[in-house]
């Protein structure tokens, strides 16, 4: 169920962290899935970290297979450099619909002393120079003030991690609630379907149906509802069909079950959100 982000420079030690983190979970009893950046590359790190498509595509490979594992019986690690703060928050948002605590760690090591690591490394597993220097521009570090970074546990120069703070983060604490928008829609009859969807067309079709006889400026009355669609411009079909998947999911997400009031509800919103 709970996932931990790691972060951090190139070869500040995230796997090596995250093989004491698998050993003190197993400890505990916890199943832990490792999903690790490299293995989804394929191919040279250094090639992959060199070219933006290639990386992006690494990234989403990544994403994806962290969503895919989330669940109630293991302890998710997500193990790569996440060195971008708005893919930590696409990760936070994940957690957050899965209703599941995450944390991020942090192998907060000074540049120096990782590219002191990386050049001792072996040439298959050594990032190259040129990459390296790159990646340390561009690398983001977590803030704990970010909610998506938040928990962060520090892992410094001497490797030691806080086991005990971690777990009491992951299983003692609440999972924060998830947004309206990454929710599913409450269950809705079969009826507030039907005619949530048929009173909403009706409306498309008035709305059409009266553009043909008049101009901008004017206003149009709707069957079934007592407000009026003020007509600022002519509005074409796809942006009024737009408007009402818009809607539909709105509607659903409020589960209005008064079905009187939808054509209302439909002429309001379209007046809101129909621009100039």
């Amino acid at each position: 169920m709970p996932l931990i982000v790691m972060t951090g420079l190139p070869s500040s030690g995230k796997t090596t962290t995250v093989a004491k983190l698998e050993q003190f979970f197993t400890s505990k009893v916890k199943t832990v899935v490792i999903v690790n950046e490299e293995q989804l590359m394929g191919q040279d790190k250094s090639f992959i970290f060199s070219d933006s498509r290639h990386e992006k595509d690494v990234r989403g490979r990544l994403k994806s297979e962290v969503i895919r594992l989330l669940s109630k019986d293991s302890v998710v690690v997500c193990d790569g450099l996440n060195y971008i703060k708005g893919f930590r928050y696409e990760l936070f948002c994940a957690s957050k619909a899965a209703k599941t605590t995450q944390l991020t760690v942090q192998c907060d090591l000074s540049p120096e002393d990782a590219e002191k690591i990386n050049s001792g490394r072996d040439d298959t597993e050594r990032y190259s120079d040129e990459v390296f220097k790159a990646l340390v521009q561009r690398y983001e570090a977590p803030i704990s003030s970010n909610r998506w970074d938040a928990p962060l546990y520090l892992v410094l120069k001497d490797g030691v991690v806080n086991f005990d703070g971690i777990f009491d983060s992951l299983f003692n604490k609440k999972a924060p609630p998830p947004n309206m928008s990454t929710q599913n829609a409450p269950l809705s009859s079969t009826n507030f379907v039907y005619e949530l969807d048929r009173q909403t067309q009706a409306v498309v079709t008035a709305i059409m149906e009266a553009q043909k006889t008049t101009g901008a400026g004017t206003e149009i009355c709707i069957p079934g509802s007592c407000d009026k669609i003020q007509l600022s411009r002519l509005y074409t079909l796809s942006e009024l069909a737009r408007t009402k998947r818009q809607f539909l999911i709105y509607a659903k997400q409020k589960s209005c079950q008064d079905v009187s009031k939808l054509s209302t509800m439909f002429v309001q919103y379209l007046n809101a959100n129909l621009t100039e």
